[in-house]
């Protein structure tokens, strides 16, 4: 009786390994850009708590965004309104990510205050 060998060729083995470490190193690069934005939101959060006036409000995000070490947008960037007694700080921006070539992996992220 014969049976038949089953598995991975090597080809397939090279395959498999070759889509897991693109995967990899694209996942190196889009996980700091996702700790980034957290920061991001915690830092809105976190003024957007405290009120004031705009301009009180875009230097307390400068202040965090020293403290917290991101770069993506500034209290320039941010956009300001009020709820009934609440603020409202809403923002967006993109990231891109060169794969390779002309092949850029773009992310937008967007949030706003809760």
């Amino acid at each position: 009786m014969k049976t038949h060998q089953r598995g991975i060729s090597l080809i397939g083995l090279l395959f498999v390994g070759g889509v897991l470490a693109f995967c990899g190193v694209i996942g190196a690069q889009v996980v700091p850009t996702l700790i980034e934005y957290q920061a991001i939101g915690k830092a809105v959060n976190k003024v957007a708590s405290q009120g004031g006036s705009v301009l009180e409000i875009r230097n307390s995000f400068d202040k965090a965004q020293q403290i917290d070490d991101f770069k993506a947008i500034a209290g320039k960037d941010l956009e300001i309104s009020k709820n009934g007694d609440k603020v409202v700080i809403s923002f967006a921006y993109q990231k891109e990510i060169h794969l390779g070539g002309p092949a850029y992996l773009t992310l937008k992220y967007a949030g706003k205050s809760k």
